[in-house]
């Protein structure tokens, strides 16, 4: 066993080395490899916990040190002309470190107040702690636009395509690109930005004409920062990879397996089975097969299929295209668990008693070959008396038996009581020519619920068991609402005439009696969003905080792992942890990857919510399309959100969100209040909250944007009431009179919610 460097020498080394302080760098100084680096991670938390050091990111310093790089804020030059920098992070009990900057002659002016990051000299003997030199101003790196490029007299400009946007962008002539005018282009920042005239930018790249249906999500793509490319060394990865056969592995090719997906699905993850536990102690029990695709066996760590992978850390699914985590060749073919066609999978057998409770599970390594590829409809048809040529040699020995492990299931996730929310899923139908033919909404089938619940079961047994054998993983994490965000949720409801109660441990059941209780109102809608927008939003974290919407203690992604990052960890922490391989572990975690998790999971929770946010965009845009030939035409719907600017209404037919800006409202001024989420009308009492029914026209649809601008008609079937006396001008005495009344009321509103808080405090 390698010796362990003492405390005293780490600090010493870290001193020593300030640039070559992470748990790599003090490892390899003092020749630690393999398991004795769990002693030296023990050891730098303890000087971490004793406060002498400190972490930051993957390195650890000195807290009474500043790091060799760092970001200054520059303050006023003294009487001698010379600048100082103030750290933006000083964590030391001691006097905050004087630093000089020594400007070069080729660096830009410094001024008071400018963010620069600087490398750090320490020099003793001084009036100062530190020397700095400029690296760079912080804001200086070329910004990227996506917009339409407009031709000019000179050179031309860049229209953005963001909706959040507004600032148009010069181009010199020399800074074109040669793109034409109405032509999709990518653009960077060219030079300073100036006070006065437009910022100026160059085009890096042509995409093409925007109003192409192909474009929409290509738009998204560039806009977010998604890979929709992929190296040529990944794909010579990919290609050059052949079936696994049965070496190693389970033979289960002769377990009727089926996979039940979308009509359109292009990669199949997983495929299940059911058959009536012959456990004479498990009386009315089942088992349930679940058999994932075994990717971690193609896509090996540290390989560049893997880095990749990791780099894109999931698929993104738009209404025309996926751009997938991995290469067609492995997502759509090798991996895929195709009918009919031997497949290496990763299989967990669970036993689950008459009441839906999982007794006993176990995981295997397995060659599997699926018998049948079903469609959700398919399957659900079979069950409800049409079966189809496909489905009827099924019935019987596949499909009924899953559906009786289900329902056993059923009942141990009606004593579980996850939160369950009854939102409706918009589905956007193309036709052959990209265009919007159709704005649907999924229908939620028992086959939907089904495969959930099997899925879910599985997530739990992956989780349950690198638990049990101490093997590192990602959980997926989902934390209770924050109270802020649960206390507007319960003032939503009281403004509903329902109640959620106080003074109690939240559960989900809590939740759930709410979402009962508005189930067949006016208001079940309304309750449904403000519940959903009251929810944390679920992320991947080593540590295990529990899965609050799911009411569970132990859960981690493992079913789908050609299109999450997150499962191939849990699949190759799997392999680890039970020692698997012809290949010795190859294929399984690596020290490497466990000494990275915490960067890991927060990068794959991050390029989670950027395919979300690119998603959700996309689906903006076809809707704005869509709606471009019906501007003038009334609708109805319900406000879903309020801000200083203006109401978020949600359409009732394509549930598509368009915004009834507050200058059109009227001619009054209108005062908001943030913690009510409310606009109320100065000179008519007029209030806008969350939840109101209206009636509104579609005065503006932009397709580039997604943008949809309304005019509001009517509130609660009620016309708008006459009058507002308008910015800026004398209103008559009554209507002074009336306006004083409801700020009066507003403000005696808003301080009786104060004091409720305070009190509850």
């Amino acid at each position: 066993m390698t010796r362990i460097p003492s405390k005293a020498e780490i600090l010493d080394w870290i001193s020593a080395h300030p640039t070559q302080n992470s748990k790599r760098d003090i490892a390899k100084a003092f020749g630690i490899k393999g398991a004795d680096r769990i002693d030296l991670k023990r050891v730098l938390k303890e000087l971490e916990a004793e406060g002498h050091l400190e972490k930051r990111r993957k390195t650890y310093r000195d807290p009474e040190q500043l790091p060799p790089v760092t970001i200054l804020t520059v303050k006023r030059p003294d009487r001698d002309g010379d600048l100082f920098g103030r750290p933006m992070e000083w964590h030391g009990e001691g006097v905050e470190p004087i630093i000089l900057l020594m400007p070069r002659a080729s660096d830009p002016a410094l001024g008071e107040g400018d963010r620069i990051l600087a490398r750090l000299t320490a020099v003793k003997g001084a009036d100062h702690n530190y020397e700095a030199r400029l690296i760079r101003r912080i804001g200086t790196n070329p910004k990227r636009v996506l917009g339409v490029f407009r031709t000019g007299a000179e050179g031309g400009r860049i229209v953005p395509i963001d909706k959040s946007s507004s600032t148009e962008w010069s181009v010199a002539p020399d800074a074109t690109g040669g793109a034409k005018d109405g032509e999709l282009v990518e653009a960077e920042q060219a030079g300073p930005k100036t006070r006065l005239g437009l910022p100026r930018a160059r085009v890096v790249e042509r995409l093409g004409d925007p109003s192409a249906p192909k474009a929409v999500s290509l738009i998204a793509i560039h806009q977010h920062g998604i890979p929709d490319q992929f190296p040529d060394q990944v794909m010579a990865e990919a290609d050059a990879a052949k079936p696994i056969g049965l070496k190693g592995r389970e033979d289960l090719r002769d377990l009727p397996l089926i996979t039940i997906d979308p009509v359109d699905a292009r990669d199949r993850d997983d495929a299940c089975f059911a058959e009536a536990d012959t456990d004479p102690k498990n009386p009315g029990g089942h088992v349930i097969w679940v058999a994932i695709a075994d990717v971690a066996a193609y896509v090996r760590p540290g390989s560049a299929l893997d880095r990749e992978a990791r780099k894109r850390g999931n698929s993104s699914y738009f209404p025309d295209r996926v751009v997938p985590m991995l290469p067609d060749r492995l997502s759509g073919d090798l991996c895929s668990l195709h009918e009919n066609v031997p497949r290496a999978s990763v299989v967990v057998r669970m036993q689950v008693d008459a009441e839906g409770n999982k007794i006993g599970h176990r995981f295997m390594r397995a060659l599997i070959n699926s018998s049948a590829a079903l469609s959700y409809q398919e399957v659900q048809d079979a069950m409800d008396g049409r079966p189809s040529e496909k489905t009827e040699p099924l019935l019987e020995d596949v499909i009924k038996p899953l559906y009786a492990a289900y329902r056993a299931l059923t009942k141990a996730r009606a004593a579980r009581q996850p939160l369950d929310l009854d939102l409706p899923e918009r589905r956007i139908v193309l036709d052959d020519d990209g265009q919007v033919a159709s704005v649907n909404f999924r229908d939620r089938l028992e086959a939907h619920r089904l495969i959930e619940e099997f899925m879910v079961l599985a997530n739990v047994a992956a989780a349950e068991t690198l638990i049990k054998k101490r093997t590192p993983l990602v959980f997926r994490v989902h934390e209770e609402p924050a109270p802020e965000k649960l206390e507007a949720l319960r003032e939503t409801a009281q403004a509903a005439g329902l109640n959620l109660a106080k003074g109690q441990v939240l559960q989900t059941r809590h939740l759930n009696a709410l979402l009962n209780a508005a189930a067949g109102t006016d208001d079940a809608e309304l309750i449904n969003i403000s519940t959903l927008r009251s929810m944390q939003q679920a992320y991947y974290n080593p540590e295990n905080f529990g899965h609050f919407g799911l009411a569970l203690r132990n859960y981690a992604h493992f079913t789908s792992p050609i299109r999450r990052y997150a499962d191939l960890i849990v699949h190759r922490a799997l392999i680890t942890a039970h020692g698997w391989g012809p290949d010795n572990g190859k294929d399984g975690l690596t020290p490497d990857e466990i000494e990275r998790l915490d960067d890991t999971a927060t990068h794959i929770s991050e390029t989670e919510r950027r395919s979300m946010i690119a998603e959700r965009d996309t689906t903006d845009r076809y809707l704005a399309a869509y709606l471009s030939e019906r501007v003038g035409n009334e609708f109805t719907g319900r406000i879903s959100g309020i801000a200083r600017f203006g109401a978020f209404v949600k359409l009732d037919e394509t549930h598509a969100d368009g915004l009834v800006p507050v200058r059109t409202i009227g001619r009054e001024f209108f005062h908001f209040d943030a913690d009510a989420g409310t606009l109320m009308g100065a000179d008519t009492g007029l209030t806008l909250a969350i939840g109101q029914r209206v009636t509104v026209r579609l005065t503006q649809a932009a397709p580039v944007t997604g943008g949809l601008e309304l005019e509001l008609l009517s509130i609660e079937d009620q016309a708008l009431p006459k009058g507002g006396s308008g910015r800026g001008r004398r209103s008559p005495a009554g209507r002074t009179v009336k306006r004083k009344a409801a700020k009066s009321k507003h403000k005696a509103a808003k301080t009786k919610r104060k004091v409720e808080r305070k009190r509850r405090k």
